[in-house]
């Protein structure tokens, strides 16, 4: 495509994609949708897939995605590894971390019924987070996560919201964690029912009986076991197992990791089940006394999980991201789900590739390719770029981030797990929708998506 091209598509694709959105071949006789420029055909990854032409190029090794995520605990701080967290805290160290996330917010917060949160209402909130209890020095200790979890603002389950805004975005919701998840448990709470938690890419507080409390040589084990599955699937469900609620039915998500039983350890009947058509993974579970026991788990092999990480390709970044497509938008993994970060984050732990949480952290964050944009950069500058993206490539606006697909009829296409749908339409009139989903959507037109552009970054080792 030559220079300016992509410009002069920009100026007459709110035309030509308002027409397309209502005047497509569908594969179901009544589809129709708001979306501008989305035809059911574009829901298909093979679609997409398609324009790849068979392009299985490796675009990191898995030595290459090591010293990716290594770069990452050595440079990046909001990347850690939680078992390297110190033995034990001071209290200006831990008070510091409580600190750090439970803090009243500077703005007005409502709850569900409309009732304004008070100095009061923060008061007991700052109370409920034990900072009375903290020692001269405090013992860390060290856990695997055993079922999908919670992160919170404060030790609680209150919802919070902004005034006139819906109910979807909890302001206490940080962020989730996952079954085999490790963290560094740095304090409990008032009540004795939540624990400050360090993951590798957040701070915050998790329900107590979430978490199995262990010793850190056998969870950087568990951790670091050569023979493991990935979940490749948006979630999978390990086997029913009668009478074993620990072991039934637990949900994992796209990107756990589970070391592999070795065939020794398990005989030719399994719960009464013979386990030669299921993979037999080692789960996190939490006994009575709150520590940590691994026992053995079926997951069927009809389920979408491998073994060993995916090969990181262009096709597989497009098969991944398609298995979330629909899901409804989750505010900090709130409601089973995830945020624009979590799908971006899940479908590269699929890879065994790493991402800090939030956007603005992994819009600045110095690693991969960026092509970064000042306030002051004008619209041509970013659209020279994005003429130039790849299958992959992330693209950050403040508060947000999108993955870019392809090209359809020369214009640039993303997927990304959104809220909101703005664009201008063939009216010149803005048009207002919801998404709250995973969606497929074209670029150009969304109203100021461009314009907001900071960076787009390639995953890649430097």
């Amino acid at each position: 495509m030559k220079k300016n091209n992509l410009l002069a598509l920009f100026k007459v694709s709110v035309l030509l994609l308002s027409a397309l959105s209502f005047n497509v071949f569908s594969q179901v006789a009544d589809y129709r949708t708001d979306v501008i420029g989305i035809s059911e055909t574009q829901l298909s990854p093979s679609h997409w897939l398609d324009k790849l032409a068979q392009d299985n190029t490796l675009l990191m090794s898995q030595t290459n995605i090591a010293q990716f995520n290594q770069n990452l605990v050595r440079n990046n701080p909001y990347i850690v590894d939680p078992l390297a967290i110190a033995e034990r805290l001071t209290k200006v160290e831990l008070l510091a971390k409580i600190n750090s996330i439970s803090q009243p917010s500077k703005h007005e917060r409502f709850y569900d019924n409309g009732n304004q949160l008070t100095q009061n209402d923060y008061a007991s909130y700052i109370e409920s987070t034990n900072q009375s209890a903290v020692k001269a020095e405090n013992k860390v200790r060290y856990g695997l996560v055993v079922r999908r979890s919670v992160l919170r603002t404060f030790p609680t389950l209150d919802r919070v919201f902004k005034w006139g805004k819906d109910r979807d975005l909890d302001q206490f919701q940080e962020s989730g964690l996952f079954p085999g998840d490790a963290v560094a448990i740095l304090h409990v709470s008032k009540d004795q029912q939540w624990v400050l938690v360090q993951a590798y890419n957040y701070l915050a507080w998790m329900p107590k009986d979430d978490v199995a409390i262990g010793n850190k040589s056998d969870i950087s084990a568990f951790k670091s076991d050569k023979n493991f599955i990935v979940v490749t699937g948006n979630k999978v469900f390990t086997n029913h197992v009668p009478n074993h609620e620990a072991l039934s039915n637990i949900q994992l998500d796209m990107g756990i990791r589970l070391p592999l039983a070795k065939r020794s350890e398990y005989g030719d009947a399994l719960y009464g089940q013979n386990p030669y058509a299921n993979y037999i993974v080692k789960l996190p579970v939490r006994n009575s006394e709150g520590n940590l026991v691994l026992k053995l788990v079926p997951i069927p092999r009809g389920q979408d999980v491998r073994v060993g990480y995916l090969p990181f390709t262009k096709q597989n970044i497009i098969t991944q991201s398609f298995k979330f497509l629909g899901e409804r938008y989750g505010w900090g993994h709130d409601y089973n789900g995830r945020d624009c970060t979590g799908f971006i984050g899940e479908i590269y732990k699929s890879f065994g590739l790493l991402m800090p949480r939030n956007s603005g952290q992994q819009a600045n964050g110095d690693y991969g390719q960026n092509n970064f944009f000042a306030k002051k950069s004008v619209k041509t500058d970013k659209l020279k770029v994005i003429e130039q993206m790849q299958v992959g490539d992330l693209i950050y606006t403040p508060g947000h981030v999108m993955m870019y697909l392809g090209l359809e009829n020369s214009m640039p296409y993303i997927i990304h797990d959104v809220k909101d749908l703005a664009f201008i339409d063939e009216r010149g009139e803005e048009y207002r929708g919801t998404l709250n989903g995973v969606s497929v959507t074209p670029l150009l037109p969304l109203k100021d998506y461009v314009n907001n552009i900071t960076n787009i970054k390639r995953i890649s080792a430097k």
